[in-house]
């Protein structure tokens, strides 16, 4: 299979690796840092938890939030770069007020001081950080090239982990400042105000769609206080996708395993390489992480990327894992007091575990964006981005709080020397290589059964693309070869828009709405639901409340899985009905629905009964095998018209089935053959009028028509908000003034009908999924 390749300038990809470096120095500073509120502001392992613990839940639970409000943002600079900019200064701004610590403040004061600016710190990184790992999985569609990117931007973001080290020599080394809390006063401002300028790159030099256009969630606060519904809905969706939790689950495992112990480094070579003295530690403390950092930059990420390219993206991650274990083994056999120099052997084997994951997992995690896209339609990077840096930032939060939990649980003191705590080092010391052998082990479990592999991953590629041009059973033109000349320019029902503002064309919707519709299809389906799901009584009626003050007639397309409710709903309402019985190439549940239509008719439920809706165009069955279904229905309810829906052009190309119908019901799209807008009302009315012309008397229903709002075009026909609107509104005219009797398609939009109709399938209705009205 082939797909769509998009290959990406290496000045963009290093442009967003530039922000990844501000991604990784942040963290990578702030790890080193946090030690100095342990050993000199002697802050307690209790205030070490909460410090970690409770801003960073913050931050995973602002995540979410931030990824709806950037997957919905309409600017002509897209829908990323904006916060990104914001967010980097934040970032910067609070990193060097955070830091502003004095040690001849209380403890008390200190800690609070240092809580409220960290949570100001990571709000920041919660606009930076979502919309920035979106930005980064738009950048392609292709396999490899995602690897790619991600690959240089983890190569770049990897030297924060070689320059950050390099702080434990000067932090603590009295040529330079006379303490340690000094230092990271100062400090702080050195990194800050680089880093964000780092972080700021993307958005000034990575390019942007414009989305102003686009039909997205409206962003007020009323709507973004109503996404947390949404936001929970994405994350059950997201979770139903095996590959996506298997990522997540994974990615905790490993790096909160990794974290947990991390911020112990400092006092496991310290107090078990140098007996508790920090000095003559000298460089030992800054080279574990230094080189680590090394190993991962020039040996790690090539060597996976390759692997990846090579062997596939699981296996490279199987490999690259189980080497890690090797390196955090021989780590507990090579710190030796008195030769710091042995654990250098294990760094290069010990680096493949953190060094490997996000390489490979935000590659992995743009493959599962496809499958998202495959299932619902959207493209969602930022709400996918947000859930997966979620578990890593909630798993951070407790695994930073579990690393001041195993300082306690060991009884490890500051204070006190070696010689009186050789338990609790010793204790420092397994925890900090056995706990993320664990991990790995969990993780590794975990993805043994991944499914995504490049063929697969392409064969979803392909079936994307297919999408973007719309498949419709509709034949452009076809009305042209009835006629057999082009369409008449009867105008007589044409509204002329051209001098009209969208603020007057928006007026005129609302006048023909609120004027009444003679009928409206009804849409059943909320989000995350599909075609045969089971519906509730409930759902129907609270759509059915939404609609009701608008139409005469609801027309219904089956009797089954809780379709049955609308009639009754439509009733109650004092709505008159059009019931379908929806019929395929399924014998048995054809009977189920044509016994159901029955009996709802028998019931007062139904003033017009239908036996199938576009079964002919779909060839599911034969003119045949349809008559002998409309015959059984005529003859189990007499008085009540029974006809068949399919598209107009079916009747002549059958007229068999003008013979056997009572009255005859069609479905007339001018945007599925083609026609602009301007002529799109003629166009409607003549594909009435030729089927009215073959009716012999029977009455001719207009059963679907509609324009939709999103998606691609077919041919002139072209889906926007604005014609969305303009036909609805000629539509509705021409109906009313020449009493033709149509049924608008549809009530609200279907998001299951991306995978028969594309894009542009999911977006007819005059309400949204959420049963807000659109327009």
């Amino acid at each position: 299979m082939s797909t769509t390749t998009q290959k990406v300038p290496l000045g963009q990809k290093i442009a967003f690796g530039v922000g990844m470096f501000a991604n990784q120095m942040f963290p990578a500073i702030l790890g080193i840092f946090m030690v100095v509120l342990v050993e000199d502001l002697k802050f307690t392992g209790l205030m070490w938890a909460m410090i970690y613990l409770f801003p960073r839940l913050f931050d995973a639970i602002t995540d979410p939030i931030m990824g709806f409000i950037s997957d919905n943002t309409k600017s002509k600079w897209g829908r990323r770069r904006i916060y990104v900019l914001i967010g980097g200064f934040i970032m910067g701004v609070s990193y060097i007020f955070m830091w502003q610590l004095f040690k001849e403040n209380t403890v008390q004061y200190n800690f609070w001081y240092f809580f409220l600016w960290s949570v100001v710190f990571y709000l920041g990184l919660t606009f930076f950080s979502v919309p920035y790992v979106a930005m980064g999985y738009e950048m392609s569609d292709d396999f490899h090239e995602r690897t790619s990117i991600m690959a240089i931007a983890q190569w770049i973001g990897q030297w924060a982990w070689v320059i950050a080290p390099l702080f434990w020599i000067i932090m603590y080394d009295p040529e330079w400042f006379p303490s340690a809390e000094v230092a990271v006063r100062e400090l702080a401002i050195w990194v800050a105000i680089p880093c964000a300028f780092c972080a700021m790159v993307p958005a000034l030099f990575i390019k942007g769609e414009s989305t102003v256009d686009k039909d997205y969630e409206p962003l007020n606060f009323a709507n973004i206080g109503g996404s947390v519904k949404k936001i929970l809905r994405s994350f059950v969706e997201a979770f139903k996708i095996k590959e996506f939790r298997k990522l997540c689950g994974a990615t905790f495992f490993i790096y909160n395993a990794f974290m947990a112990v991390s911020s112990l480094t400092f006092f496991v070579i310290v107090y078990k390489l140098f007996n508790g003295d920090a000095g003559a530690s000298g460089i030992w403390v800054s080279l574990f992480g230094c080189l680590g950092a090394l190993g991962t930059t020039f040996i790690v990420i090539p060597i996976v990327a390759t692997l990846a390219k090579k062997i596939g993206k699981k296996k490279a991650f199987m490999i690259s894992q189980s080497i890690s274990i090797v390196g955090y083994i021989m780590l507990y056999f090579l710190f030796v007091p008195g030769k710091p120099w042995l654990y250098i052997i294990a760094l290069p084997f010990f680096s493949f575990g953190i060094g490997s994951l996000f390489t490979i997992m935000m590659s992995m995690t743009a493959d599962v964006i496809d499958v998202d896209e495959l299932n619902s339609g959207k493209r969602r990077e930022g709400i996918f981005g947000a859930i997966y840096w979620w578990m890593v930032k909630v798993g951070f939060a407790i695994a930073g709080a579990f690393s001041g939990l195993i300082i306690w649980l060991v009884g490890f003191n500051s204070d006190l020397a070696t010689i009186d705590q050789q338990g609790a080092v010793d204790g420092l010391h397994a925890f900090f290589c056995a706990f993320p052998v664990l991990g790995t082990i969990a993780a590794m479990y975990i993805m043994k059964d991944y499914a995504i592999d490049e063929a697969r991953a392409n064969e979803i590629r392909a079936e994307l693309e297919k999408r973007k041009k719309p498949t419709s059973f509709y034949q452009t033109g076809k009305l042209a070869t009835l006629m057999g000349a082009s369409v008449p320019t009867d105008s007589k029902y044409d509204i002329d828009f051209s001098e009209m503002s969208t603020d007057e064309i928006k007026s005129l919707f609302s006048k023909s709405l609120n004027g009444g519709l003679h009928g409206i299809c009804f849409s059943p389906y909320t989000e995350g639901q599909d075609i045969g799901d089971q519906l509730s009584e409930a759902q129907i009626q609270r759509r059915m409340d939404v609609i009701a003050p608008y139409t005469k007639w609801v027309r219904s397309f089956s009797c089954t899985n809780g379709n049955e409710f609308i009639p009754q709903a439509a009733h109650n309402k004092g709505l008159k009905t059009m019931v379908g019985a929806w019929i395929g190439n399924d014998k048995a549940q054809n009977n189920k629905e044509i016994d159901a239509l029955i009996q709802l008719a028998k019931n007062k439920l139904v003033d017009i009964a239908v036996v199938g809706n576009e079964v002919l165009m779909r060839g599911d069955l034969s003119v045949q095998e349809i008559i002998v279904h409309i015959n059984k229905v005529k003859k189990e309810l007499p008085g009540i018209p029974v006809g068949y829906v399919d598209a107009y052009y079916q009747f002549h190309e059958h007229p068999e089935l003008i013979e056997v119908c009572d009255v005859i019901l069609v479905n007339c799209y001018p945007f599925w053959e083609g026609s602009n807008i301007e002529e799109a009302t003629r166009y409607l009315r003549q594909m009435y009028t030729v089927t009215k012309d073959i009716s012999k008397g029977k009455p001719v229903i207009i059963t679907e028509t509609g324009w939709p709002n999103q998606g691609d075009s077919v041919a002139g026909a072209m889906p926007t908000t604005e014609n969305a609107m303009k036909y609805f509104i000629s539509a509705s005219n021409m109906s009313k003034k020449s009493s033709i009797p149509l049924f608008y398609f549809s009530s609200f939009d279907e998001s299951w009908k991306v995978h028969q109709e594309g894009d542009v399938g999911a977006r007819w209705g005059l309400w949204d999924t959420s049963e807000k009205l659109k327009y």
